[in-house]
């Protein structure tokens, strides 16, 4: 497909810069939607500085997260097999109010709205939890740019999980000028920052992260929900250094398949780019560029040009570095075979052809679901509240205060 043809089966997809990555300057796209990069512009720059040199292949001196030398150590220590303790819906566990929680920093902002740690102050004791992250979304931006459907399956989408690696959604309201979704804290941080600290992971710790991710995965897909928005931003690390999958705003419950072009350029499906409509095998696309990310500091498809992004998707051809050793090009490859019904984790067995190929066996699956795998790196976290590991932001709150009519107000009557 020639890059006219390309821009005309798109149609009028907005894509704006993605200054997490300074090798390709799009961002999150849904249809005619722009979601705005969670960044300064003075984070921007700094990001930019030190993703620089992930085009250059690191050498074995360089740094990198974890060390396979421990591999073994790591994941398979003994554990018992038990099963995972499930939890019951949050919102039954605690009732809220917002008067009740005092607004502590920005930690994360958007077209639309901001992600606020927050502290409930009617917590007395040190075994309730009392750090939150709030998601707080301007209902005029929402209906402005035709969000609603969105916003509402995120809530219902949330409201349904209970998974050791997805946060969790304890509470929901609104009022006459936002919506609010409150969120389990991750003070780790994202995924993201510590990729680009060291530049690339070891195969040890994108292992250990990727195996965690493929659970939460397989979780959501046996209930029929595709994720579409995977990548580091929206990763997150818990304070022990567990992965948090965060961001549910593209996410869909389908029961055979949709059409939305939704997701990241350089995470897209060439499924979803030919508008040919798609199933969950897009996420495992997607996991797939991530662990080539992970293993190499940069997607294998990539260019200033959206359009060409697109283009080279759809060629298909991979550089394929010296740090991504046999086994785990054989993982990736199988998760981009640009044949849906040809793509590990879509195929007969389903994931488990994915948990059962040679890169994942030194994964001990049962402890891994429990958390019992050490992880290959603890964040610096001082106190639950902590929020060291995240970016700072205006805390201009002015862009809150705009209220809605009662007519619109009603569209939101169960949030």
């Amino acid at each position: 497909m020639d890059s006219e043809n390309l821009s005309t089966a798109i149609g009028t997809l907005v894509i704006s810069p993605r200054p997490r990555i300074v090798l390709s300057a799009t961002d999150n796209v849904c249809a005619d939607f722009v979601f705005e990069s969670p960044r300064t512009a003075a984070a921007s720059s700094a990001n930019k500085k030190t993703v620089t040199a992930t085009a250059t292949v690191t050498t074995a001196t360089e740094e990198v997260i974890g060390s396979d030398v421990h591999v073994e150590r790591l994941f398979r220590k003994p554990s018992v097999r038990r099963t995972v303790r499930r939890r019951p819906v949050r919102k039954a566990d605690r009732e809220f109010k917002l008067g009740q929680f005092n607004w502590l920093k920005t930690v994360g902002t958007g077209t639309f709205g901001r992600v606020v740690l927050c502290e409930d102050a009617t917590v007395k004791d040190d075994k309730t939890p009392k750090f939150f992250a709030m998601k707080i979304l301007r209902i005029r931006d929402v209906l402005r740019l035709k969000q609603v459907e969105h916003i509402k399956d995120e809530k219902s989408i949330l409201e349904q999980l209970d998974h050791p690696f997805i946060v969790k959604l304890f509470w929901s309201k609104h009022d006459s000028a936002n919506l609010y979704m409150l969120l389990e804290y991750a003070p780790g941080g994202e995924l993201f920052s510590y990729l680009r600290s060291v530049r690339r992971f070891s195969s040890g710790a994108a292992m250990f992260y990727a195996a965690e991710i493929i659970l939460a995965l397989e979780y959501l897909h046996e209930r029929f929900i595709v994720y579409r928005d995977l990548k580091p931003e929206n990763l997150l690390l818990d304070s022990q250094g567990h992965i948090k999958v965060t961001d549910f705003g593209f996410a869909k419950e389908i029961s055979d398949r949709t059409w939305t072009l939704c997701g990241t350029p350089e995470y897209l499906a060439p499924e979803i780019i030919q508008s040919r409509g798609y199933n969950k095998a897009v996420d495992y696309w997607a996991f797939g560029i991530l662990c080539y990310e992970m293993l190499v500091g940069h997607p294998p498809f990539y260019s200033d040009n959206p359009i060409e992004v697109y283009q080279k998707i759809l060629d298909g051809k991979i550089r394929w570095p010296k740090q991504i050793d046999l086994v785990a090009k054989d993982l990736i490859k199988k998760l981009l075979a640009t044949d849906r019904t040809k793509r590990l984790g879509n195929m007969k067995n389903g994931v488990e052809d994915i948990k059962n190929h040679r890169w994942f066996r030194p994964i001990n699956w049962a402890s891994c679901l429990e958390r019992n795998l050490e992880p290959p790196y603890v964040p610096k976290v001082g106190h639950p509240g902590d929020a060291r590991n995240f970016d700072d932001y205006p805390e201009d709150w002015s862009d809150t205060d705009s209220t809605v009519t009662a007519e619109e107000l009603q569209i939101f009557q169960d949030f």
